[in-house]
């Protein structure tokens, strides 16, 4: 799984202009799915993001996570986030899971950031053509890939 997480004031996401999703301060998370993961990449990812001190303390040092803020996630689920492009100017997405196993691996994802974060989290649609607004805070923007475990 491969992760893109921003740190925002506010975000939103609408699917044919009816709001999907939408939180205050909180984080981003765009997601995306390949074959090879496994539950414990859920698991492994959600652990990061929950508990990632990339929110500012009282001195201005970035000490605090979303929990610890009592922030809020929105996660838009994205299979752009595995394209090569290796070769010539057009991407290839073949490293994408297909939807008959990335939807169920999506929706344990947003189980599993649930339960971490001991609240409900804001979602796009799997699938669906989503604008996306959001006020990057700092900016701050983390890349996790659970394949990738740096």
């Amino acid at each position: 799984m491969r992760v893109v997480i921003q740190r925002v004031t506010e975000a939103s996401v609408k699917v044919d202009d009816a709001i999907t999703g939408s939180i205050g301060r909180g984080l981003l998370v765009f997601v995306g799915i390949e074959e090879v993961d496994i539950h414990q990449d859920i698991e492994w990812l959600s652990g990061k993001i929950v508990n990632l001190r990339i929110f500012e303390d009282e001195q201005g040092v970035m000490n605090k996570s979303v929990l610890d803020i009592n922030g809020n996630v929105l996660i838009v689920s994205q299979f752009t986030l595995h394209a090569s492009t290796k070769k010539g100017n057009r991407p290839s997405y073949l490293r994408a899971a297909k939807p008959d196993f990335a939807i169920p691996m999506y929706e344990q994802f947003i189980t599993q950031i649930e339960r971490d974060l001991n609240k409900k989290v804001q979602t796009g649609i799997f699938g669906a053509d989503m604008k996306v607004a959001l006020h990057n805070d700092g900016p701050v923007t983390i890349c996790i890939d659970s394949q990738n475990k740096e």
